[in-house]
């Protein structure tokens, strides 16, 4: 059996309520249900940033389930960044920060937040010279060969949005061992190494945030 909202009219609040469905025969709870939905609605971009969401009364009454279960699903929602409470605008959507998956050149996460017109910041959370078998083999140097091994958060007017672990051969750059690691990386090589790099292999990964 699915059950799904039942308020009739045109206005935003009650088309999302009669979009959402639960369906009591599966096995995934009923705030999970709707955490995935509006979740999917939020990064699919059909519920827009600013947009007010039914108080948890409005929603629970229309799904026909406990206060209990939609605000354990808002409270999942906000700890993830996808919505924030305001006293007067009661729960509103937030959508953080897109990246441009579109890179016509080789830029890295300052100037890639430059050009969004954000301010980046850092926040290290390792770094040290390290000797690593796996890691040597990809730059083709000895397996005791010196790498910097950098641990960073990466943050967009103070919204984090990427964890980067980053390595880099101390061989070929030793000075990199005395880089602050606060900017670019790419700046770095450029302005103080001169080296201009015009290739590179990065790998991505989607992943939920921890706090």
């Amino acid at each position: 059996m699915t059950s799904g909202g039942t308020t009739q009219g045109n206005d935003p609040v009650t088309d999302l309520i009669n979009r959402l469905q639960l369906n009591a025969q599966s096995s995934e709870p009923y705030y999970l249900q709707l955490k995935r939905q509006l979740n999917a609605m939020i990064e699919g971009g059909d519920l827009k940033s600013g947009v007010n969401l039914p108080s948890e009364r409005t929603l629970a009454k229309a799904m026909q389930i406990s206060r209990t279960t939609v605000k354990r699903c808002y409270d999942e929602l906000r700890s993830n960044r996808l919505l924030s409470t305001h006293k007067r605008g009661g729960t509103v959507v937030q959508t953080p920060p897109s990246m441009n998956p579109t890179l016509g050149r080789l830029t890295g996460f300052t100037e890639e937040m430059r050009e969004q017109g954000k301010t980046s910041s850092t926040r290290e959370l390792q770094c040290g010279v390290v000797a690593e078998r796996t890691i040597a083999c990809i730059f083709k140097r000895p397996s005791v060969s010196p790498l910097l091994r950098l641990v960073r958060v990466r943050m967009a007017d103070g919204m984090p949005m990427t964890r980067e672990v980053a390595w880099y051969d101390l061989t070929a750059v030793p000075v990199l061992e005395d880089w602050d690691a606060r900017g670019s990386g790419y700046a770095f090589l450029q302005d103080t190494c001169g080296i201009l790099l015009v290739r590179a292999n990065q790998s991505i990964e989607a992943v939920m945030s921890t706090p």
